[in-house]
């Protein structure tokens, strides 16, 4: 698909993430406007609030906008996402009659602070990247045993917490836990000091259910897409999660990036699951291509110093996507909810450049990971910031969802001290 041209002259350009193929959903504020739903165009923002107010987009007989997040519109059905983004191609695309309505109503994002685009209802993380599974399975078990022998059938994943989801550009504070001693069996309750990121896309559900759904209906039930990064705490973890999975390691923050890229957007960069070892059960069963062609980075940067890029993979490197995660969700009877959040699992790639976590990269802290600055890292260390980025490239576009951005906070004093 090519480029589609629009009068907001900067969403034309090859190297913006919000082209007139993208219109991603989003949250702002100004200094004169309270947070608000907006549509990133270009380096423009476009204020949904008040072209709802001025009868410049009608989809409902009920406002959609006067809230400042996404689920009202997400709980209207595919039927009204996809009127709204026809609406809003109309409206921005070069040559619209509208162009003398809208201009008013664009904001420059650069003097706009993004917020949380939905309220995240639930979140479920999995662990459904291969290679990542291979290469943490193999430092704790052994290559032989890499994958429990549940991984080639089912998508494994745990419930976590939507109440520690925040957005992009929040701070994250260095948690304190319960670390097991190398030295002996007793615990200390100390500040983590293997603090690690995660690189995920996270799957937005726009549609509720009661009971199981197949594959075509999950993926119907998509609203959209951002980037995840799944902050964990690997030494919590290691003492915490046996016999029954993460708990407080995964419990600190999950941040994510603050523009919603719709389903609709990134039709054109569809792609195939890897092939199987193992038939999948009918409810999991592939139906087509169910990822996505999309391109992801992190970079870590020291506090005051440049960053560097220290990982870089793709999307379909996934072995499970997220239309099978969610119709497994619902197998139990599990009701889904709008603005159910689920994350991918940590994306890595085969090779050690496309390792989507600093355990994977410095092998669980046996090889440091050199920075173009000359500092080394094995864990995350107070003030670093982590940046994640990803877009799908069309033909002179790219479909993009900006960034997702966290700074690590050194730990309090310890909040039980006496």
């Amino acid at each position: 698909m090519p480029l589609n041209s629009s009068w907001v002259s900067s969403a034309n350009s090859a190297e913006t993430d919000f082209p007139l193929n993208n219109l991603p959903y989003g949250v702002f504020s100004t200094d004169t406007l309270d947070a608000r739903c907006g549509v990133a165009i270009g380096d423009m923002i476009f204020d949904m609030y008040a072209a709802e107010e001025q009868g410049i987009i009608d989809l409902t007989d009920e406002p959609l906008f006067d809230v400042p997040f996404w689920n009202e519109l997400m709980e209207q059905g595919p039927a009204v996402w996809t009127a709204l983004r026809n609406r809003l191609t109309d409206l921005l695309a070069e040559g619209s009659k509208d162009q003398a309505l809208v201009e008013p109503l664009l904001v420059p994002m650069a003097n706009a602070t993004l917020h949380m685009p939905l309220v995240v209802s639930e979140f479920t993380d999995f662990y459904a990247g291969r290679h990542h599974a291979t290469n943490v399975g193999t430092m704790f078990r052994g290559p032989e045993n890499a994958l429990p022998p549940n991984w080639l059938h089912i998508p494994i994943g745990y419930n976590g917490r939507a109440s520690s989801v925040v957005v992009s550009g929040t701070d994250i504070r260095r948690p304190w836990g319960q670390l097991k001693s190398p030295d002996h069996d007793l615990p200390a309750f100390l500040p983590s000091r293997r603090f690690d990121l995660e690189l995920e896309m996270g799957a937005i559900v726009g549609m509720a259910s009661d009971g199981p759904i197949t594959v075509d209906e999950a993926d119907a039930a998509i609203f959209g897409y951002v980037l995840l990064n799944d902050w964990s705490a690997r030494d919590i973890q290691a003492w915490e999660y046996q016999p029954l999975g993460p708990f407080q390691a995964k419990a600190t923050a999950t941040s994510i990036s603050p523009w919603i890229v719709t389903k609709a957007a990134l039709e054109p960069f569809r792609t195939s699951t890897p092939d199987r070892e193992f038939e999948l059960l009918d409810h999991l069963k592939d139906t087509g291509p169910m990822l996505y062609d999309i391109d992801l980075s992190v970079t870590l940067a020291p506090e005051g110093k440049t960053a560097t890029t220290i990982a870089q993979t793709n999307y379909r490197e996934m072995y499970y996507s997220s239309a099978q995660q969610l119709a497994h969700h619902s197998t139990s009877g599990c009701p889904m909810n709008v603005g159910d959040l689920l994350g991918s699992g940590t994306i890595s790639g085969p090779t050690k450049s496309e390792r989507g976590s600093l355990l994977e990269l410095s092998w669980g802290g046996k090889e440091p990971v050199t920075l173009d600055t000359g500092d080394t890292r094995t864990f995350l260390e107070d003030d670093d910031r982590l940046t994640l980025t990803g877009h799908a490239k069309g033909d002179g576009y790219r479909v993009g969802f900006g960034t997702c951005s966290g700074t690590i906070l050194a730990a309090l004093d310890d909040p039980y001290k006496c």
